[in-house]
């Protein structure tokens, strides 16, 4: 039982670490699209790289907070009927979505994504607009690092699940528990 908690807060930490630095590239894609706006419309010029350069710290975001999401349940679920069940009901809903869902959706992304991103990066393969950023094969990464955290993520809900199924969720400390 210890061991089960000691990878669910493992991962929980691991993605809150993620998600929490993650967090100010939205801050500094916003301010990179400020300094374009202005740029292109007070100064009547551009900088190719720079129009890139917020795009892909949008991208970087998203994929790289979507394990913090799923640890936060910040993310889409069928609330109506999710609210009002019991903690076991709950448990053994996520344990069902784990398994049959996430874990599946995890394996075909990696499987198409890594020669996609392993091609990138023996290209070195840069933006596509012409005066574009270099590096576009380390944005493409992170499609592999959203994977890895989402499934991360997955781990460690479907073990938090079999803890409550068991009736062992007090061995997690409070933050990692099902919230009534």
């Amino acid at each position: 039982m210890r061991l089960l908690a000691f990878v669910v807060v493992s991962i929980g930490r691991l993605n809150r670490l993620v998600g929490s630095a993650l967090v100010w590239l939205a801050l500094a894609s916003v301010l990179v699209c400020f300094a374009v706006v202005f740029m292109r419309h007070f100064l009547s010029t551009t900088v190719l790289w720079m129009q890139d350069l917020y795009v892909w710290l949008s991208g970087a975001m998203f994929m790289g907070v979507a394990g913090y999401a799923l640890f936060r349940d910040d993310h889409v679920r069928v609330d109506v009927f999710y609210r009002t069940a019991s903690l076991r009901s709950k448990a053994l809903r996520d344990l069902i979505g784990v398994v049959c869902f996430l874990a599946p959706f995890c394996v075909v992304v990696w499987q198409y994504a890594l020669p996609y991103v392993l091609r990138s990066w023996q290209r070195l393969e840069a933006s596509p607009n012409v005066g574009g950023m270099p590096g576009f094969f380390v944005l493409k990464s992170f499609i592999l690092v959203f994977v890895v955290l989402v499934a991360l993520q997955g781990i460690a809900i479907a073990m938090r699940s079999l803890l409550v199924l068991i009736g062992r969720q007090e061995a997690l400390p409070p933050p990692y528990r099902y919230q009534d």
